[in-house]
């Protein structure tokens, strides 16, 4: 078989993929236009809930984003320099065999006014009465960077493993400490892992639904619960289907930046692709 073939074959799948997502998206369009054309739009913009539904998902999804980066990366930092690295990373994906709604209900239980955290910190004096901390947005964020932080971690860790690791050696023995040495050889060489992660981070993040639902409860409600509710419980599937769109502008408005300060970063340092 020739070399075309070949890469048709490997391209079918992809292929496959976008124009499944192309016709959802047409389809989710069609179906937000109904009778009124863009007035919906115009409508769901100048409403000031939907507003600060759509400014708490981005702030969230922000938030959860830079706490798996912060968590994130040195995790991935240690996986690539341990010999025991296959357990570790088993450890890592571990959540993952358990389903997303059994590990939010155990956060709730963690997070609750009778809680392991709350008993713990009046066990010792720290507070007096309970905090509030669940159906809030901080419990979100918790929830939300348990979720998705062994996505970043193995996006960050794949481009760890990459990278030729003489090269930190040759700065080492050039006179470079250990900090020079992260910073102008071993930072700029991950950082496409690292926007990779931040990048499904986010999609995943704006787009969430269970975590938020159970632990931000219906008052701190995200774009994607916003949209359950409409679809589930108020059966307004043109709004649902108008909000999926600009759910989906929102997550391309926050990826595409990264992308953008991945490309200047990379000619600022020299980095070559």
């Amino acid at each position: 078989m020739t070399s075309v073939v070949w890469r048709a074959l490997l391209f079918a799948p992809m292929g496959l993929l976008m124009a499944a997502f192309l016709g959802t998206v047409i389809g989710l369009f069609q179906s937000s236009m109904g009778t009124g054309g863009f007035a919906l739009y115009g409508e769901l913009l100048r409403d000031e809930g939907i507003r600060t539904v759509l400014v708490r998902t981005i702030v969230i999804s922000c938030v959860t984003t830079l706490a798996c980066v912060v968590l994130g990366y040195p995790l991935a930092l240690f996986l690539a320099r341990s010999r025991n690295r296959n357990l570790w990373i088993i450890l890592v994906i571990s959540p993952w065999l358990v389903s997303i709604v059994v590990r939010t209900f155990g956060w709730m239980v963690l997070l609750g006014s009778r809680g392991l955290i709350n008993t713990t910190l009046q066990a010792i004096g720290v507070i007096e009465q309970p905090i509030r901390i669940l159906f809030t947005q901080t419990a979100v964020v918790i929830g939300l960077t348990h979720v998705f932080l062994p996505f970043m971690v193995i996006a960050m860790l794949s481009s760890l493993l990459q990278m030729d690791r003489r090269l930190e050696e040759a700065s080492r023995i050039l006179g470079a400490s250990q900090w020079q040495t992260f910073r102008n050889v071993t930072l700029p060489l991950s950082i496409p892992g690292l926007v990779a992660g931040c990048s499904l981070v986010l999609l995943m993040a704006t787009g969430a639904i269970v975590t938020p639902l159970l632990l931000g409860g219906l008052r701190d409600r995200m774009l994607g619960t916003q949209i359950y509710t409409e679809v589930f419980q108020v059966f307004n599937f043109q709004r649902a289907s108008a909000l999926a769109i600009i759910l989906l502008l929102v997550a391309l408005a926050l990826v595409t930046p990264l992308r953008i300060f991945e490309s200047r970063l990379r000619r600022r340092l020299g980095v070559v692709s």
